[in-house]
């Protein structure tokens, strides 16, 4: 991963940490693809049943690196086509937020400092967000003369008023940790977001992973079907939990009292 991702595990947590703390892990080429990769190596690693997303240094992600600017059109990162699905339902510059939320496990994301665009973007993949007061957030694009196209909208819609993430696009505002929670962008106001993170998802991935896998699915297409299907879809997911060795030995914990040892 170029050295831009550390990946540390313990305890069936992984944290992964942006790292290119120089640059406020802005968003270049290699971030990019660094990005990617470590969230397809969690996709295909059964041991893990949480992730922790943090940012290394001063800032979660100050967003793209405006050296990406400079280059010419069709070169660098900008030779990824847009409109060609290039990362399943994605293309690169979507991929880097969206992998996030198809993970089969939680992400928690601890922010501070600063996540601007593509780095709002990306914490807003996470599952739950913990986020400092002062930290600074925006959607930046317009700025530039552009649109949030960092899946923002589908990530964005199912939390945040729709009023707000229009001020917010049109003005490119910056607004705080504070205001992100108000919002809906962010789940918790916190001094310590990585210990919290972690401390959450430690008591996560104590739960039957079976079923943490099969809740995250459930919410995440929960919003894009209609009742029938909705309900459909809780009787599938739970079908495919109720009755199984990980959700005995669930019962078999709390019988027993003890901690539960699941597959």
């Amino acid at each position: 991963m170029n050295n831009r991702i550390n990946i540390t595990i313990n305890n069936h947590v992984a944290t992964v940490k942006l790292n290119r703390p120089e640059k406020m892990n802005a968003l270049d080429e290699p971030m990019f693809h660094a990005i990617i990769e470590a969230g397809e190596s969690i996709r295909t690693n059964p041991s893990l049943r949480c992730v922790v997303l943090v940012g290394e240094g001063k800032a979660f992600c100050a967003g793209m690196d405006t050296t990406n600017f400079s280059a010419k059109a069709g070169t660098g990162i900008f030779a990824n086509p847009l409109m060609k699905r290039t990362h399943g339902v994605a293309n690169i510059f979507q991929k880097v937020a969206w992998i996030w939320r198809e993970l089969p496990v939680p992400v928690i994301a601890a922010v501070h400092g600063a996540a601007i665009g593509g780095g709002l973007a990306i914490m807003s993949g996470a599952d739950i967000k913990f986020v400092t007061p002062d930290t600074k957030l925006a959607i930046m694009e317009f700025k530039y003369g552009l649109i949030p196209d960092m899946a923002g909208s589908q990530l964005w819609r199912h939390s945040v008023r729709d009023d707000i993430i229009r001020e917010l696009t049109y003005t490119h505002r910056i607004f705080s940790g504070e205001d992100a929670v108000r919002y809906g962008f962010a789940t918790h106001l916190s001094t310590t977001p990585y210990e919290d993170a972690l401390k959450l998802a430690e008591e996560i991935a104590s739960k039957n992973p079976t079923a943490v896998s099969k809740a995250k699915n459930l919410f995440n297409q929960a919003p894009y079907l209609n009742e029938a299907d909705g309900l459909l879809l809780e009787s599938e997911e739970q079908s495919a939990v109720i009755g199984k060795k990980n959700q005995m030995e669930a019962v078999m914990a709390v019988v027993e009292k003890r901690a539960a040892r699941f597959d």
